[in-house]
């Protein structure tokens, strides 16, 4: 499944964005769509997660702050992001868990943003 990311930008702090990920096919077989961030100069972490029932989990840093959400009749997955804090600039990466035992990953190109102090 092919991944497009977008909705960066440039936001201040206390600020909301929303990012979007559009699917090239169906989502009904992903179990879990994810969005992960790189910062510069640090590894690429995980973010937030949405399981095909919808159901999502977040590390604690946003937790209370972004909501993950995903449409699969639409093949869409969402991070709406609300409170915003200069940490959370880097580039966002949409990401799905593929079906089967390898648990291999899908990857987009990223969308960057910076929040501004």
């Amino acid at each position: 499944v092919q991944l497009q990311a977008s909705g960066g930008g440039l936001v201040q702090a206390g600020g909301s964005l929303k990012l979007s990920c559009a699917a090239s096919r169906s989502l009904s077989s992903i179990n879990s769509m994810d969005w992960f961030r790189q910062a510069p100069g640090r590894q690429r972490e995980f973010v937030a997660g949405v399981s095909i029932g919808g159901v999502g989990n977040y590390i604690d840093s946003v937790e209370g702050r972004f909501t993950i959400s995903r449409d699969n009749a639409k093949n869409m997955v969402y991070l709406q992001m609300n409170s915003l804090r200069p940490e959370d600039t880097a580039v966002y990466y949409c990401s799905a868990l593929l079906p089967g035992p390898r648990r291999l990953r899908s990857w987009g190109q990223g969308t960057q943003f910076t929040v501004s102090s």
